[in-house]
């Protein structure tokens, strides 16, 4: 069997990207970082990884979305630093404006970095942070002087202050008539089907962090989706079927 079976057919590329990390690991007998993962990279890379004796796997910062992973043999001890990752807190005039997500990510590609160099934007009440690649983070630094209509500094603080979001999830148990994407969006989104396959249409649905639009792709459990305005969701599980042929799918809701 293929090791491609898997995964989705989108996903053969960076199915191979993870092969040539282990290749490399176990040739070279060193360690491999890669760029920023999102969860579903992370579970590819898991599965591919697996309980591999030769060739380890880690993943840091720990709580957060998205992570790097260091691939390395058995010899090797991962410290902290081994991740080239800084962690930066955004200072701004905070009693006059505010800074929204949206806005730091928008200011951040409009430095031309991809997204893959740096991790979560975390935000509350009092602070903005940025997880930043060592490799970037200077230039950043630099670069980065306004968020919207606000001056910013960005401050370099230790990961013991990494802000906890907290997210929370309202689950939510339903029936869907098959497992396309169109069919799991209008139940989670209560919207219409054909309202559901015009959002991903234009451009507006991602699929596991990436835009799709393939409304008949089938939803797996583990799946993260999103549709811009509706925010986002994931696939519990997938509990089987119903006497009238419907499956039982449990979904969680980002509150």
């Amino acid at each position: 069997m293929s090791i491609y079976q898997h995964f989705r057919q989108d996903e053969k590329e960076f199915v191979d990207s993870v092969l040539q990390w282990r290749e490399q690991v176990e040739s070279q007998y060193a360690p491999k970082r890669t760029d920023f993962l999102d969860p579903r990279q992370q579970h590819i890379v898991k599965s591919i990884i697996g309980q591999n004796e030769q060739v380890l796997l880690s993943f840091f910062p720990e709580h957060t979305e998205r992570k790097r992973a260091l691939l390395y043999p058995s010899y090797f001890q991962p410290e902290e630093e081994d991740y080239g990752i800084r962690l930066f807190e955004i200072e701004y005039p905070s009693k006059f404006v505010t800074i929204e997500h949206r806005q730091v990510l928008g200011s951040i590609m409009s430095l031309g970095l991809k997204r893959d160099k740096f991790g979560d934007i975390l935000t509350n009440q009092q602070k903005v942070q940025l997880i930043l690649a060592e490799e970037i983070s200077e230039f950043v630094r630099m670069e980065l002087n306004e968020i919207g209509k606000a001056k910013v500094t960005l401050q370099s603080v230790p990961f013991t202050e990494l802000i906890e979001t907290g997210e929370k999830w309202q689950e939510k148990v339903t029936t869907v008539s098959s497992l396309r994407l169109d069919v799991v969006l209008s139940a989670v989104y209560n919207i219409s089907r054909q309202k559901a396959q015009t959002y991903i249409k234009s451009n507006l649905v991602k699929l596991n962090w990436k835009i799709t639009e393939n409304p008949s792709m089938e939803v797996e459990t583990g799946d993260v989706l999103s549709v811009r305005g509706y925010g986002r969701s994931k696939l519990i599980s997938i509990e089987g079927r119903t006497k009238r042929e419907k499956w039982r799918i449990s979904l969680g809701i980002l509150k």
